[in-house]
């Protein structure tokens, strides 16, 4: 991982924008990643035995109603076009209070109950290079015979869902709305599975790394890596929350049926969050190992100068002696004094050497 490709695309750390100030609740203001591509609105009317897709729909097919016994689900792709968003919910009578939530793409996963359908704000997450990660906002409206999607960008995270109508596969078409909303949360949990493997091949890498050459760019990705965590925990923790509340709370919308689906999805939401909890602690642990393994470096290299440092003492101590200008110095006179003095350094300088690799310092 290299430190200076680092980018963290994420409204979650964002503080509320001030545009809202002064103005009265339920005014719709798009707040969020500017985007400049076309918003656009998918009608797919179905029931066990047909399906009918319309694209790119204007406000004159919206306002038509489906035929009787069927379902129709409303896919909106970006909210930035507050405009669009607001012919859409205003043809189901939706709360202006969720319309500004649907546009405020900085909100915090959650879900709502209303008297007539049930409103839920997620978060899809996408690790983009090395450690980048980007949050996608994506809100669902549950009603009795109508289910409202909307989403940030033209990514195809829900047509996985799309396709399983079209080719009648599974059981949303023979289903109601209560299903087709519980197909779509599984769907962007799914996506949450691949987000959280791919988080950890990352770690595991980087557990690598910090073992066999740890260095300053490693302690970087170490904190890149702890935010991204960061990121992810703060749109997956509220989802136990949300997931729990649909199968457990008795509304008219969510039929028995459908319980038993939700409550394995709950098991789902539990174990994703499970897996960044256990990411959390192992990169804790990874920081100590870190250090540890640092320190260690670091002593090595200060035993490496102390054993330079004791073989070499000695031997300038000599070296120092018979240096000084002293004009009476016995030795300086004798035939072989030069020839013994650098055996008897050299002498020492083996002996040193032997005795740290007998104490295994080298």
């Amino acid at each position: 991982m290299k430190p200076h490709q680092s980018k963290i695309i994420v409204g979650l750390l964002v503080k509320r924008s001030s545009r809202t100030k002064g103005l009265p609740p339920g005014t719709p203001i798009h707040i969020g990643q500017k985007r400049t591509d076309k918003s656009s609105i998918r009608l797919i009317d179905y029931n066990e035995n047909n399906i009918l897709i319309n694209e790119n729909v204007g406000e004159q097919e919206i306002a038509q109603k489906p035929s009787k016994q069927m379902i129709r689900w409303a896919h909106l792709t970006g909210v930035h076009d507050v405009d669009l968003v607001q012919t859409l919910c205003r043809k189901y009578d939706i709360h202006p209070l969720v319309l500004e939530d649907i546009v405020n793409t900085e909100h915090r996963p959650k879900l709502e109950l209303y008297s007539d359908y049930i409103f839920i704000v997620l978060k899809t997450l996408n690790l983009e290079g090395d450690d980048n990660i980007s949050v996608e906002q994506v809100s669902l409206i549950l009603g009795k015979s109508f289910v409202l999607s909307f989403q940030e960008s033209t990514d195809p995270i829900l047509q996985p869902v799309v396709s399983r109508l079209e080719q009648g596969h599974g059981n949303v078409r023979s289903s109601g709305t209560d299903y087709m909303v519980y197909a779509l949360l599984d769907m962007i949990i799914d996506d949450y599975f691949i987000f959280t493997e791919s988080l950890g091949e990352r770690i595991e890498e980087l557990e690598d790394e910090v073992i066999e050459n740890p260095t300053t760019a490693t302690l970087h990705d170490m904190y890149r890596l702890k935010r991204i965590l960061s990121v992810s925990r703060r749109s997956l923790w509220p989802l136990r929350e949300i997931v729990g509340r649909l199968y457990r709370d008795p509304s008219a919308l969510i039929n028995t049926s459908t319980n038993i689906y939700l409550r394995d999805l709950y098991d789902h939401v539990i174990q994703v969050n499970d897996q960044l909890e256990g990411y959390r602690e192992a990169l804790s642990s990874m920081r100590d190992t870190y250090l540890s393994s640092i320190s260690n470096k670091l002593n090595e290299v200060m035993k490496v100068l102390t054993v330079i440092s004791s073989i070499f003492i000695p031997l300038t101590l000599i070296s120092g002696i018979y240096g000084m200008n002293f004009l009476n110095m016995p030795e300086l006179t004798l035939p072989y004094g030069y020839y013994t003095v650098l055996l008897l350094m050299f002498v020492l300088g083996v002996s040193m050497l032997v005795y740290f690799r007998k104490i295994e310092w080298i």
